[in-house]
């Protein structure tokens, strides 16, 4: 078995002593005089860095006094109590090796930099302070994400991200071909697509909800967790071409189940991170989002709302509140319309539910009154939808009577159509987008600002 090496997030929780312990990690900081130098070396464990004290009778002093921000060294020393504040240990050297020297051109030597600077070097910007902690609190809700999902008896599946169903039905997908796009084959003046790799047009997914319907109705409850693309050519702060989606999917359930799950979810996840996160949570809450960490705990001790959608928008326009949309039955509710609601109107998080079937996808069921889709959307503040699910149409005439009043045809969904052909029953699930739990997590307020390498419209740097 191997030891794990000590990170600065261990040796920053050791006592003093006497054994020689090793650091490795970048200078953050550079402080030195002529007798010593100080280092401030983090390696992305935590937030905090280990203050590395260097005097006069170390090897090569004069060399690391030279360090620059962003080197990466190696020290071996003793751990001693810090007479500095906010820091019990720091660590006297006895050895500092470089092992890689920075430019002077290092664009990180200012202690702040806009978002938008970062954004254009986002290959360097996980060595700041907000990045760090903004993929470290990505990590502890991914894991997370697992155990809740193992811990209430689900199977993590796998569905494809190479797809030939277009799940929104909203078109806007990325096509993969192997044709040449140069002189792509013809068939009476349209593209053969029959000469092309799968022999018919292949997109990547925008969901994995059809086909974890599927292994639902033979594993019983299922959920994805995995990449999906949407090929929409929008330049707002919350959306991404590439992003992470969490779709659960379970057989039995009806929109009361799935609401009771998503509850759960939102939950538990937001008190795990309150709790392994704290040291992060509270870089965003002083440097980021004043009170983020209250926020995040009204959340976990709230009572989620349910109502109607006929509810909400009698609310909405009760409250003769001017908004930029009009408020009107029929219509989506927008993202001022939710935040409203939750954050004025309710005070709380709230389920919207049963929405106009015009408004909503083809597989939603449709409820008795002919007018409305067992559909649901967890609204909270500060953000407005987080979650969005529904009950699946069990019943396959009405599947069917829906799919081609849509324009969908029966025969390209077949298969999907077989789960409804053979032992069907009630089930249900939803949708997170897991870039904006992390942007409500930590308060960041653009998507590009939560995943590593950020796909938008005209970048794809990486």
């Amino acid at each position: 078995m191997i030891t794990p090496r000590p990170r600065v997030r261990d040796l920053l929780l050791t006592l003093p002593g006497d054994a020689e312990l090793r650091v490795r990690g970048w200078v953050r900081s550079a402080r030195d005089s002529k007798t010593v130098v100080f280092l401030a070396v983090n390696d992305g464990s935590c937030l905090a860095s280990l203050q590395v004290v260097v005097d006069a009778a170390v090897p090569e002093f004069e060399a690391i006094r030279h360090y620059g921000t962003g080197a990466a060294i190696e020290a071996h020393g003793r751990l001693v109590a810090s007479p500095g504040k906010g820091q019990t240990v720091e660590l006297h050297a006895t050895r500092v090796t470089l092992l890689g020297a920075v430019d002077p051109t290092f664009p990180l030597q200012k202690k702040r930099h806009s978002m938008e600077f970062l954004r254009e070097i986002a290959h360097l910007r996980a060595r700041t302070n907000t990045f760090g902690a903004v993929f470290r609190v990505r990590a502890a809700l991914a894991q997370a994400v697992h155990r809740f999902f193992d811990a209430r008896g689900f199977t993590y599946v796998h569905t494809p991200i190479l797809t030939a169903s277009d799940c929104e039905g909203a078109g806007e997908m990325f096509q993969v071909t192997t044709l040449d796009l140069n002189a792509p084959p013809r068939t009476e003046g349209r593209i053969d697509f029959d000469q092309d790799f799968f022999a018919k047009p292949a997109m990547l997914t925008v969901s994995g909800q059809l086909e974890g319907e599927c292994l639902a109705m033979g594993l019983g409850q299922i959920y994805t967790f995995g990449p999906t693309f949407r090929a929409e050519n929008s330049n707002t702060s919350r959306h991404a071409a590439e992003f992470w989606m969490i779709e659960p999917e379970a057989a039995f359930y009806d929109l009361n189940d799935d609401a009771d799950l998503a509850e759960d979810f939102v939950r538990t996840l937001l008190a795990d991170v309150l709790e392994r996160c704290a040291e992060d949570l509270a870089f965003f809450d002083e440097h980021v989002e004043k009170g983020l960490i209250a926020r995040l705990r009204a959340v976990v001790d709230s009572d989620f709302e349910r109502l109607s959608y006929t509810d909400a928008v009698a609310l909405l326009q009760k409250s003769e509140r001017k908004f930029e949309y009009e408020v009107a039955w029929g219509k989506n509710l927008q993202a001022e319309h939710e935040r409203y609601l939750t954050e004025v109107l309710l005070r709380k998080p709230a389920f919207v539910v049963d929405y106009p079937k015009e408004i909503k996808a083809f597989y939603m069921r449709r409820n008795d009154d002919g007018k409305t889709v067992a559909a649901m959307d967890l609204l909270v503040p500060q953000i407005g939808e987080l979650i969005g699910g529904s009950q699946r149409e069990e019943r396959l005439d009405v599947l069917e009577a829906t799919m081609k009043a849509q324009g969908l045809s029966t025969d390209e969904y077949a298969w999907y159509l077989d789960t409804r052909r053979f032992g069907s029953v009630p089930h249900a699930g939803f949708g997170l987008g897991f870039e904006r739990l992390v942007m409500y997590a930590t308060g960041m307020e653009n998507i590009r600002d939560v995943i590593p390498f950020p796909r938008t419209p005209r970048n794809c740097l990486y």
